[in-house]
């Protein structure tokens, strides 16, 4: 076991689980099924951690954004990426204010509690790099000056995964510093015959909205859960089996590049974090694998050949999985 980490207390492992429920039951009532989807946001929300969210327009990215706020009081904030956006409409700004002969900084949009970052790929490479301080050291730097941003900080970034004409693909210095990349698929049959109810019953527009979602937490718990799932005891073996994991995907057939040096940590950050939702004090192989899709699906390249053979990222990590062998906790 970890000694620098001692065992969280029975009761704090009690309430976060209480908690973490009732969360994700109040952004259900605006999120139409997508369950997994919620608990994979609620994931890198505890890990302190950014996501890159992946759908076809319509499935609710915006929406889930907006109820994860407003479950905890946080401030959201949206940005529509576009070929014309530049890195100051997104971090702000310094300019001379003449009727008081001084320089005067406008902190931009990233300032906030949740940045959505909609259609990241549609801005060139400038502009997503305006994130790249924001997303690792939780500050921007204006003129020499350094800000910090608001705690907790997240950045929600969404693309469209069909739609591919004018857009700009993220470097991978970028797609690394999310710590999950999330796939919204289309919702069951019974999921879409709710979603259609809800917004045709007495409503005008085509919009859902988060007026049903209830607050139930400030930052400052959020900040606090984040500390308590960063003390979630981490066992050595499960701690080398996600190591083993990474290390696999270097090697593996059908895979141009593996996962970098961040891929485990973000299979141990996830873990941690599921494991606290679950309301347990440890983490398991069991969470290393179910967060393992997610954390990894980014980070490596299939080759041309698996391609054309129609095997996809997802498919080959499944593979990749089932050839580790876990050890028994």
């Amino acid at each position: 076991m970890n000694p620098a980490a001692p065992a969280l207390p029975a009761e704090k492992l009690h309430q976060a689980e209480q908690l973490l429920a009732a969360l994700r039951g109040e952004m259900a009532k605006a999120v139409i099924g997508q369950q997994a989807v919620i608990d994979e946001v609620l994931i890198a929300l505890l890990a302190d951690a950014h996501v890159l969210i992946e759908g076809v327009p319509g499935l609710g990215k915006t929406l889930l954004v907006k109820a994860l706020a407003r479950t905890f009081g946080g401030e959201t904030r949206r940005i529509q990426f576009t070929p014309d956006l530049m890195p100051s409409d997104v971090v702000g700004h310094t300019l001379f204010d003449a009727a008081t002969a001084r320089f005067v900084t406008r902190q931009g949009p990233v300032f906030t509690h949740l940045l959505l970052a909609d259609e990241i790929n549609r801005a060139p490479a400038k502009t997503q790099s305006a994130l790249l301080e924001a997303m690792q050291e939780k500050q921007v730097t204006l003129e020499g000056n350094s800000a910090r941003l608001p705690q907790p900080f997240m950045v929600l970034a969404t693309q469209n995964p069909i739609e591919q004409e004018g857009t700009y693909p993220l470097p991978e210095a970028q797609l690394d510093r999310f710590l999950l990349k999330i796939r919204i698929d289309y919702p069951s049959e019974q999921e879409e015959v709710a979603l259609t109810r809800q917004v045709t019953q007495a409503k005008t527009g085509a919009d859902l909205d988060v007026e049903a979602v209830g607050t139930l937490v400030g930052p400052a718990t959020v900040v606090g859960l984040q500390q308590w799932a960063a003390h979630v005891t981490l066992d050595e073996r499960v701690l080398a089996y996600a190591v083993a994991v990474v290390r696999a995907s270097r090697d593996t057939p059908g895979l141009a590049s593996g996962a970098g040096p961040r891929g485990p940590i973000a299979l141990v950050r996830a873990a941690r974090a599921r494991a606290l939702i679950a309301g347990r004090g440890f983490a398991t192989p069991d969470d290393i694998k179910a967060v393992a899709l997610p954390a990894l699906r980014h980070r490596v390249t299939p080759t041309a050949e698996a391609e054309i053979e129609g095997l996809g990222t997802d498919q080959l990590l499944c593979e990749l999985l089932d050839r580790v062998p876990a050890p028994r906790i």
